[in-house]
């Protein structure tokens, strides 16, 4: 009886759950305004880059308030921020993104063999990464998103 009950509160908060103020700024004035996530979810940028990319878009004409743009900004930094630099890093933006946003390869923590296992999955399901590119990405994940010590 207990775990119903802990699972139907589970799901009332899900319901009532309201998307973060920058996410709604994002929604609102970009993604349904002039496009799709696509070239946020490609780009990792860190406080200023996303400053910056902001400041352009408004600029272009992106209908952002002044006010909004520090929760915009601290949305897209927390959400879509920075990934570590090095060989892969160019390759999961652009193949990774394509079928997953950044937090779902930032919260997945993984053994070289399970990232293995992850991505001859994704190949089994038609993700373009090319034999060649596979270690890269690979190496990559396994020393970026590893799991704790």
């Amino acid at each position: 009886m207990a775990m119903l009950a802990m699972a139907f509160l589970a799901a009332a908060r899900q319901e009532t759950a309201q998307p973060e103020r920058g996410e709604q700024i994002l929604s609102a004035s970009c993604v349904t305004a002039c496009h799709d996530t696509r070239p946020i979810d490609t780009q990792a940028l860190d406080e200023p880059g996303w400053t910056n990319r902001v400041k352009a878009e408004i600029g272009k004409g992106a209908k952002v308030n002044a006010d909004d743009v520090k929760p915009l900004v601290d949305y897209l930094v927390k959400n879509h921020g920075p990934m570590p630099d090095g060989p892969g890093k160019e390759l999961v933006l652009t193949i990774c993104t394509q079928c997953h946003n950044l937090q779902r390869v930032r919260r997945s923590q993984r053994t070289p063999e399970g990232w293995l296992e992850i991505l001859e999955n994704m190949l089994n399901e038609g993700a373009p990464l090319s034999d060649k590119d596979l270690p890269d990405v690979l190496r990559y994940l396994a020393r970026n998103f590893r799991p704790e010590r």
